[in-house]
């Protein structure tokens, strides 16, 4: 049988991200001085390599920051900020940027945002931000894969996929993974339905994640304090396609738990 396996390197030298810098300019250089240090072996630009890059960096390049000093706490969440302890600026910024409101409870703010994501505090987040701001989620993850994807491969010329990141929590399970937002240049599925196992039984309902498996196993060599906001992954024959981050949400008519 052969052995199969894929590389997952971080890129390092990526400096800190402020809005309008230029992200994919930055990812090249970091590429190219990896290219230089493993003598063009490994972790180079090559056909079938797929980006994972955290969303903050995104954010950031985008523009996604909010002043806490411009916010003005409504009473709902002066209310939950005060009963909890919060910062009702924080928890402002969170409210609007929820479509609807999951669970509010013990503490914990569950919302579904306005791109569909179930997650905490609607993604919005005070780690690696400048001090006094919060960081929002891209406006549109997927777009902003797609056009990462176009600068990137006009730049390196040859195809990639670009996967956009961020950490969720999860039901039922302990402990944060990171999941994919936008997805471009792959499938976000790999679809095994129609295959048969190895007793012969077809497969029906075995589709499986793996730009989600992707993001997580690509925080392995990120970190949260590493100061590593990209990660390149190699070998894996995978599906390309235009892509989408969104295509992962499960539909409300398909939701058992809604």
């Amino acid at each position: 049988m052969k052995r199969q396996s894929i590389r997952i390197c971080g890129l390092q030298g990526i400096p800190e991200i402020n809005p309008g810098d230029n992200l994919s300019g930055h990812i090249v250089r970091a590429l190219r001085v990896a290219t230089e240090a493993e003598h063009g072996a490994v972790c180079v630009p090559g056909s079938g390599i797929i980006l994972v890059v955290a969303q903050k960096v995104v954010s950031k390049a985008e523009g996604c920051l909010v002043r806490l000093a411009d916010v003005t706490p409504s009473k709902r969440a002066r209310m939950w900020a005060d009963e909890h302890r919060k910062d009702a600026r924080i928890i402002e910024v969170v409210l609007q940027q929820a479509k609807r409101i999951v669970r509010m409870d013990r503490g914990v703010l569950i919302v579904e945002t306005s791109h569909g994501f179930v997650c905490a505090n609607a993604g919005v987040d005070v780690s690696n931000a400048p001090r006094g701001y919060v960081v929002t989620l891209p406006v549109d993850p997927d777009r902003s894969a797609r056009q990462l994807r176009e600068k990137l491969e006009t730049a390196i010329g040859m195809p990639i996929g670009v996967i956009i990141s961020d950490t969720f929590g999860r039901p039922w399970r302990q402990g944060l993974t990171n999941v994919a937002l936008g997805v471009s240049g792959l499938s976000p599925f790999i679809d095994y339905r129609g295959q048969t196992d190895s007793y012969g039984r077809e497969l029906s309902a075995t589709v499986l994640a793996v730009a989600d498996e992707l993001a997580a196993a690509a925080e392995l060599v990120m970190g949260k304090t590493s100061g590593i906001p990209a990660a390149v992954v190699e070998g894996l024959a995978y599906l390309r396609a235009e892509g989408s981050g969104r295509a992962l949400i499960r539909s409300a008519d398909e939701d058992l738990f809604r």
